[in-house]
């Protein structure tokens, strides 16, 4: 399984001097990335096929308070991928000093040509690399139709 291990800053923390939401957000972009630089997504490749990663949602899931003081570890697997890559779902989990999980996320997304600015499918040897990622015990084949499975649209102010 992928992780990376976390010192939780002084800047992590919230009013309630617990691990603030957006430390979360960040711990878990940090992951992503971090694999991704690791298996050939690294700037200059993704600028090489004018690619980049687009997140629709992180549903997060928290089970017990994480406090300063002792590093934490954020775990990445792979739980959903479309035949031609387009489409991605991960699942993050985050584990305390002692192992002890105390957040989830699953979050989905997509990669956008940066020239069109339209989603666009991954090149075959980037498809191969994301696709070596630990994959979940529920993992599926994504379709367009998952991406739209909570029903929301955009609503204008009128």
């Amino acid at each position: 399984m992928y992780t990376k291990e976390f010192e939780i800053r002084w800047s992590d923390i919230d009013a309630n001097r617990h691990l603030a939401n957006s430390a979360y957000i960040n711990f878990m972009s940090h992951t992503r990335m971090a694999f991704l630089m690791e298996n050939g997504f690294g700037q200059e490749e993704m600028a090489k096929h004018n690619i980049g990663p687009v997140v629709f949602y992180e549903h997060m899931y928290y089970f017990k308070e994480v406090f300063a003081g002792k590093s934490v570890k954020v775990s990445l697997q792979l739980k959903g991928l479309a035949e031609d890559g387009m489409y991605f779902e991960f699942v993050h989990n985050f584990y305390d000093h002692k192992g002890r999980n105390f957040a989830s996320c699953e979050m989905m997304g997509a990669w956008i040509d940066l020239k069109e600015r339209k989603l666009t499918a991954l090149p075959e040897e980037l498809f191969k690399n994301l696709s070596s990622l630990e994959h979940t015990e529920d993992f599926r084949t994504l379709t367009k139709e998952d991406t739209r499975k909570y029903g929301k649209k955009p609503q204008d102010l009128s």
